[in-house]
């Protein structure tokens, strides 16, 4: 039954993850040997974690998908500020293996235009049950890169000098749902990918509707400015280099480390 409902002209689905991140040691010195105050650093943390576990909803059909975050209405505070990517949404065309990610950053919005990166991944021997399904374990490493909210509080290296480091990552994929795709940039396995470990990062499947009565229209984002990753990545490394500078200046000026203005 389930193979003539996948086989159906107008097959569509919608997968519901709950994202969730661990924050290591490393990242915890760094603010708490920030200037901020104690009411502050306490905000800080509570903030990042809320903005870290969110609800995402992947709609997909055999070849395409859409994969945004859940809108939640809440009452307007400074912590809006933390949730700009309440508006981004990620579509991929697995036949053409393009993607078109809309990205609201620094008050723009802007359509990366890019090829599916592409995962070399090592199917293990493992299993486990997540809700109803059945789901086989697949192995890959990846560079992960670091949210640009929080750079501020890296160190600044010479990544010229320096190899980036690769994190395993673990994924957990159902061939009951024989869909290629998954949450987020994840795809490439002979099934619906349900759950990913990325380092401290986790990403888990907690509702999946086969053929929802409501119909969602899987189509890419048409208003922005088009762009492609590499273009994208250095108009972010720019700003985040100015923020940066102006945390220090900040700083030196006795200020509590709080920035001022956009992102």
């Amino acid at each position: 039954m389930l193979s003539s409902v996948l086989h159906a002209q107008e097959f569509q689905g919608k997968a519901v993850y709950q994202t969730k991140m661990t924050m290591d040691d490393a990242f915890k010195k760094r603010i708490d040997s920030s200037k901020m105050t104690d009411e502050r650093k306490v905000f800080m943390m509570k903030m990042i974690k809320k903005r870290m576990e969110k609800v995402y909803e992947l709609d997909f059909n055999k070849s395409q998908s859409i994969y945004k975050e859940q809108k939640i209405l809440e009452a307007p505070s400074e912590n809006a500020r933390f949730n700009r990517s309440a508006n981004d949404v990620l579509f991929k065309n697995l036949k053409i293996k393009k993607i078109v990610n809309k990205k609201e950053t620094f008050g723009k919005v802007f359509l990366i235009k890019d090829n599916m990166s592409g995962f070399e991944w090592k199917l293990e021997n493992e299993s486990k049950m997540i809700g109803k399904h059945l789901c086989l374990k697949a192995t890959t490493k990846k560079v992960l890169k670091k949210s640009n909210r929080f750079r501020r509080f890296s160190k600044k290296e010479n990544d010229s000098t320096k190899t980036p480091k690769k994190t395993e990552i673990i994924a957990w994929y159902t061939p009951e749902i024989p869909v290629s795709n998954g949450p987020a940039d994840y795809d490439g396995l002979p099934g619906l990918i349900l759950q990913v470990d990325a380092g401290n990062y986790q990403i888990l499947c907690t509702k999946i509707v086969l053929n929802p009565k409501d119909k969602v229209v899987i189509e890419p984002a048409t208003k922005g400015k088009e762009i492609s990753q590499k273009e994208y990545d250095e108009i972010v490394e720019k700003k985040v280099e100015e923020m940066r500078e102006r945390y220090k200046n900040n700083r030196k000026k006795g200020g509590s480390g709080r920035r001022h203005g956009r992102f």
